[in-house]
């Protein structure tokens, strides 16, 4: 190990020649040690020591892993150096794109580049890697030489880390073997090159132009990697999108690119010349002469993708339903060209959507390129994998954490080796080293399954995003509903809408009610917004059966009686040994009319069997919420004959059979039934929208819009909320952008993401003030707290060690100071770090629950 310096030489009998310098980047917690450590090369491990494979090395004296960035002809440091100890696989992992990625997520979320690393690189696995490298040829051999154009020189050496020190750090081997480090007391500078910081700058989208990394960073790093960079932009790509905002260089300007098919209206009439989509009416009522432009542009797509140099498309790929879609022709026409498109897709009510995602990795398949498509849950991967399996063939595979460690590994090398094309996953999924991106795509965005729960906490919409921008890969956020974060990027110009017109939405949507919407409903049924399920709901649901068809009842909560409160004076009943929530599990209530009797804690499991209420002594006790359970019993009662199915909690039903039937389904369980279902009931509305959460408002739109989608278009759903509510209204207009845009302004007047950057340290009193003490944070930063955690936030702590009191301190910054934010909190937990400090602390960047 050795820091840069202009002299450390290595004898030919001892080290490897040519190139004797490994640049390694040890997988170490500690934020200060985030950097890069120069290693001597062995001769035996000369030929397979190549850029980009597993290697262990001796740290402080023991054995820790990392990877070999670099082979370099010299090292800064005059001392003593330390050699590898073994090379674990000549299998290159870490490709100079996920590098860069990881590089970038690190300094986005003030995190550490090898805490990023163990979330993109699965554990190796030996029998597998060995046993498919015989029949899987590798992209670079491990017995070719040692890529030359490293250009590692005294007054070029800096560009070469990824970390950008201005002094890569080497290693040190002294009497302990205890690395030494460069001039930085912090290591804070090692975090993030920049390349990294201008990758982040360009996602500042709701402000700023998108930017890139410089050219010499780039070109460095696909020459130490001997890798060709991984897509080529056309010259004549611009974007329509806040050009201006700041300086940029060659490479920044020749990277605020070819918006393609959404920016340019004479190329394919995706967009209008200032980059805003126009609507175009495509139903059967428009204007002959608009109805042709969709027509031309449908029937003219594989010409010009043939004179584009391939058709880009592969069997049964069907473009008509696309034709749905405001120039959805020819976003597809543009992404089979291989243009930089980036769209924020809303499916219509009833769509095929694993089918419509399918098609979009087909046609950049066709091209030669591949596709990253990312889904919520193990469910949604299957389908959408069977749908890519269909067109692709066996060049699609599927990427979850259910797999076992051989299969998941086995798949994850094909996408290295470029055998797998289409990788449809979850979140990790946004890392795969697919070979040559050409798209990437998240359905369902607002899950929040895509929030990583481990350090640096990114979450896999912001990293697909930050990926195609560094890339020049196309990007879609596709859904039935939308979040606030793809409705800021679209206002931005960064991505633009792909969307049905009203009259095509109209044509698919089921009809939506609310009960007592209008004087007449009331007039019916004075009581129905009192009830839980009105007369209208029994009637509609009676009707369904009656013709056959099912019917889809969707409860926010499982279980029987899963909260409890106070019959006279309605405080919530609580467990007088842990202060747990009461519940009334299945089977304790007694026959129809009888009180419900010897409530249980939902925490502790004690039973209370003489409850009192401590403000106001009362034993009565009545429901708060409904559960999955009582709800189907109760319906049993109404619907004698017919049967009753539930799908919830370890009991998740993927599809149904057609039938007259009813199920019940907790929220983001709904089975799929093969022709829809006839009617939907979405009960209890208010326990979704009355949650003291940042986005539950968003969130239950886009729960109630996934239940509806289920519905036969000619079928019913009723919701039972008040129909004055915005949310409710978006759902009877079925408008998903309107309430999108709603949320985006009523965020920025108060200051909340996505309109803001905010930080949420979490931790006892005093761990937060001694990070925030040695923080530089930035001018504009507002500090809000502490607050208490969110209700179900996860401790920063070990169960052992959790203290008796801990809390969030909120920093919030403008857009343009986030990148700013990260760097200040990442100095500051490197210093912390240096001084040994004992008390766990947690950094999150814009986190999904602020509290």
């Amino acid at each position: 190990m050795a820091p840069a310096g202009a002299g450390a030489t290595a004898t030919q009998d001892s080290t490897a020649a040519g190139h004797p310098i490994a640049r390694v980047l040890p997988l170490l917690s500690p934020a200060h040690l985030d950097r890069d450590f120069d290693y001597l090369v062995p001769p035996e491990l000369d030929e397979i020591a190549q850029p980009g494979v597993r290697v262990r090395v001796r740290f402080a004296g023991r054995l820790v892993d990392g990877y070999l960035l670099a082979r370099l002809s010299h090292s800064d440091h005059t001392g003593k150096m330390v050699k590898l100890e073994r090379v674990v696989s000549a299998e290159r992992v870490l490709t100079p794109e996920i590098l860069k990625l990881a590089t970038a997520v690190a300094a986005r979320y003030a995190g550490t580049r090898a805490d990023v690393l163990r979330l993109a690189i699965p554990p190796r696995h030996a029998r597998t890697e060995n046993g498919s490298s015989k029949a899987a040829a590798a992209p670079a051999s491990p017995s070719s030489p040692s890529p030359d154009p490293v250009l590692v020189t005294d007054s070029a050496a800096d560009a070469v880390g990824p970390a950008g020190t201005p002094n890569t750090v080497a290693a040190l081997a002294d009497s302990c073997d205890l690395p030494t480090v460069g001039d930085s007391p912090t290591g804070a500078d090692s975090v993030e090159s920049a390349a990294s910081d201008d990758a982040v700058a360009a996602l500042e989208h709701s402000v700023d132009a998108p930017t890139v990394g410089g050219e010499d960073a780039a070109v460095d790093v696909r020459d130490r990697f001997d890798t060709a960079p991984v897509s080529s932009r056309s010259a004549d790509h611009v974007t329509a999108a806040g050009v201006g905002s700041e300086s940029l260089s060659a490479d920044s300007i020749e990277s605020v690119v070819d918006s393609g098919a959404v920016t340019s209206a004479g190329q394919n009439g995706v967009a209008a010349a200032d980059g805003r989509v126009e609507a175009e009416p495509e139903d059967a009522d428009a204007p002959v002469g608009e109805r042709a432009v969709v027509a031309a542009e449908s029937s003219n797509i594989v010409a010009v993708l043939a004179d584009s140099g391939g058709t880009g498309m592969q069997d049964g790929v069907e473009l008509r339903p696309w034709e749905r879609y405001i120039h959805g022709a020819a976003f597809v026409s543009a992404l089979g060209q291989g243009k930089w498109v980036r769209a924020g897709w809303q499916a219509v009510p009833g769509e095929d959507w694993a089918r419509r995602l399918a098609e979009l990795a087909a046609v950049v398949v066709g091209r030669g390129r591949s596709a990253i498509l990312m889904v919520p849950d193990q469910r949604d991967l299957d389908r959408v994998l069977a749908e890519c399996v269909r067109l692709v063939g066996d060049s699609a595979v599927g990427l979850a954490a259910g797999l076992g460690p051989a299969a998941r590994y086995r798949r994850w090398l094909a996408a290295l080796r470029g055998t797998a094309r289409v990788i449809v996953g979850t979140r990790s999924a946004v890392f795969a080293p697919a070979v040559d991106l050409g798209l990437i795509a998240i359905w369902d965005d607002g899950d929040d399954t895509y929030a990583e729960p481990r350090a640096p906490y990114p979450h896999a919409r912001e990293v697909a995003m930050l990926r195609a921008h560094d890339t020049g890969a196309a990007f879609v956020a596709a859904g039935f509903a939308r979040t606030a974060e793809i409705q800021a990027v679209v206002d931005s110009g960064w991505a633009h809408d792909l969307v049905a017109d009203r009259a095509v939405v109209r044509k698919f949507s089921p009809r939506i009610s609310a009960p007592g919407d209008s004087d007449i409903a009331m007039e019916r049924d004075p009581v129905a917004r009192a009830v839980r399920i009105p007369a209208v709901g029994y009637a509609a649901a009676r009707s369904a059966l009656k013709e056959g068809a099912a019917v889809l009842v969707q409860v926010p909560r499982r279980g029987y009686i899963p909260a409890l409160a106070c019959a006279k004076c309605r405080t919530p009943a609580r467990c007088r040994h842990c202060n747990g929530p009461l519940s009334l599990p299945d089977g304790r209530a007694g026959h129809r009319g009888e009180t419900a009797h010897s409530p249980a804690c939902r925490w502790c499991g004690i039973t209370e069997a003489a409850f009192r209420c401590p403000a106001c002594a009362s034993r009565a006790l009545r429901a708060v919420v409904i559960g999955a359970a009582r709800t189907a019993e109760e319906l049993g009662r109404a619907f004698p004959g017919v049967p009753i199915r539930g799908s919830s909690g370890g009991a998740v039903l993927d599809t149904v059979e057609p039938g007259p039937q009813v199920i019940v389904a907790t929220v983001g369980a709904e089975p799929v039934l093969p022709g829809g279902y006839g009617v939907a009931l979405l009960l209890d509305g208010w326990a979704l929208l009355s949650r003291a959460d940042l986005r539950a408002a968003e969130d239950t739109l886009r729960r109630w819009m996934s239940a509806a989608t289920l519905v036969r278009n000619h079928g019913q759903v009723i919701v039972m909320a008040e129909p004055s509510l915005p949310t409710v209204q978006a759902l009877l207009r079925w408008d998903p952008v309107g309430h999108a845009r709603a949320e985006v302004a009523g965020r920025a007047e108060v200051g909340f993401p996505p309109a803001v950057r905010m930080a949420a340290i979490d931790g006892t009193s005093d761990s937060i003030a001694e990070l925030l003490s040695t923080a530089k944070l930035p001018d504009d930063v507002d500090i809000l707290g502490p607050v208490p955690l969110p209700p179900g936030a996860r401790k920063p702590f070990d169960s052992g060690d959790t203290p008796a009191e801990v809390e969030r301190m909120l920093l919030r910054v403008h857009r343009t100071s986030g990148a700013a934010l990260a760097r200040a909190l990442t100095a500051a937990q490197a210093v912390r770090s240096t001084h040994r400090s004992d008390a766990p602390l947690r950094v999150q960047i814009d986190p999904v629950d602020i509290g």
